[in-house]
């Protein structure tokens, strides 16, 4: 990349580091407040962008991407997405262009359940207490191996349309139009999960080390590690890249008559170190990537014949390399500098995949966010927020995991902690945020 990038007359060098997905948030963090002068790097809103961009630890680039990058700031004027990208009037983030929609996808291991004679059919899994039935037989027919690693919350919230703000364990409901923001603890659900997350964890339907466990969950399920996931419809249609060509899936969408909102711009955002001390290459590198294709394969590909060959127009994994085996094609974090129009289709990626991808957020069970575009600036409540912060790590993963012993009692304790922490100063303001933005819209 670097040699031909100064060929077009860009002299710049790449030094590039990949953080493991479980530590990103806590380490971009750590960097940010140490001043690291890095100058790109990958984000997302469910990583650390809403806290980097909160904290100010990223750039603004109102005048510098349009001079720099012309060609990209084009596009993002015509898809009108830099909004949701900018706080008080500064762009501080780079988002993607794709559409998608990440509601969850209850997963399983088909060989696995023919082998052990259980009996679930395909799309037959669409509530929590069909999701527990499945993970009984499961843990019955496979005692020894690692079963499931999410707690029941991710999937009451999909049956009750609670929609998180990505925001402290705030948020609202879909059908309320009245985008009342409220704390997650104090809702008649979480009390729900809590109780039955400590039933999965003493049934075994959770792992033991799910709270703890910072494997990559993805690598563990291609490796056959793992019998049961939640995945998206990307991924229960993306060719899995299992290590073993025996291995094979079925899924059921959960809760499908439940609406959901689209992922946003900011599910995968490229930004801008704020201490960078070259701002002007890395936009002149990303409008090169929005308008020349052989970068593009440089960049998501690689070098043909190395680390990836056509046949015809698709990429695949030159002889004797696959996901599991990779030297660079598929390397995570390429999301933020997806182009649709040089996107090839790949072995995990067939022809056309994309355009499916956008027609599924596009039914009427799938909806864009009401509250796209919206950012919370924190800095008016940053202590209780802090304490907020605090208290979520310390208290609310034991109860989300199921490892209390008394779940009722320790969700009474924890809603209690959390008002004591500034939550009624932390709701007004984000209220006031909220309904500023939404009258903002009309």
């Amino acid at each position: 990349m670097s040699d031909y990038v100064k060929d077009k007359g860009l002299n710049v060098k790449f030094d590039i580091n990949f953080i493991p997905f479980n530590d990103f948030k806590d380490k971009m963090l750590v960097m940010a407040a140490s001043g690291d002068n890095w100058d790109l790097n990958f984000d997302g809103d469910w990583l650390s962008y809403n806290q980097m961009a909160a904290k100010g630890s990223y750039m603004a680039l109102n005048d510098l991407l349009p001079q720099y990058a012309p060609n990209l700031y084009k596009k993002y004027e015509e898809q009108g997405t830099l909004s949701a990208a900018t706080i008080d009037g500064n762009i501080v983030g780079l988002p993607w262009t794709m559409k998608m929609n990440q509601r969850q996808f209850v997963t399983w291991r088909s060989d696995l359940t023919e082998k052990a004679g259980i009996n679930v059919a395909k799309d037959s899994v669409k509530t929590i207490e069909d999701t527990e039935n499945l993970l009984r037989e499961l843990r019955k027919a496979y005692p020894n191996m690692k079963l499931n690693r999410t707690g029941p919350l991710t999937l009451i919230k999909i049956r009750e349309e609670w929609i998180d703000l990505n925001q402290h364990g705030l948020g609202y409901y879909l059908s309320d139009p009245s985008m009342k923001i409220q704390p997650i603890e104090q809702q008649p659900f979480y009390r729900e999960a809590a109780v039955k997350a400590r039933q999965w964890y003493d049934e075994k339907l959770i792992n033991r080390d799910a709270m703890i466990d910072k494997t990559d969950g993805a690598a563990e399920w291609r490796n056959g590690k793992a019998v049961f996931t939640l995945t998206s419809h990307e991924w229960v249609n993306a060719d899995p890249g299992f290590s073993d060509p025996s291995f094979k899936l079925d899924s059921s969408l959960i809760y499908p008559d439940k609406k959901q909102v689209n992922r946003t711009p900011l599910a995968n955002v490229a930004a801008i170190n704020r201490n960078s001390k070259h701002p002007d290459r890395v936009l002149r590198f990303l409008d090169m990537i929005e308008t020349d294709r052989t970068l593009y394969d440089l960049v998501q590909y690689g070098i043909e014949g190395k680390t990836y060959k056509l046949d015809g127009d698709t990429a695949v994994y030159p002889d004797g390399m696959s996901t599991t085996t990779s030297n660079y094609m598929e390397w995570g974090g390429q999301w933020a500098f997806w182009k649709p129009q040089f996107m090839r289709p790949t072995s995990t990626y067939p022809k056309d995949f994309w355009l499916h991808e956008a027609e599924f957020a596009s039914e009427p069970i799938n909806v864009n966010s009401p509250l796209d575009g919206l950012f919370v600036s924190e800095e008016p409540m940053k202590n209780e927020l802090a304490k907020r912060d605090q208290a979520i790590e310390e208290f609310n993963k034991p109860i989300e995991f199921g490892t209390v012993k008394d779940p009722e009692k320790a969700v009474d304790d924890y809603i209690e902690k959390q008002k004591k922490n500034g939550l009624d100063k932390i709701l007004a303001e984000t209220q006031k945020q909220v309904d500023a933005f939404l009258a903002a819209k009309k």
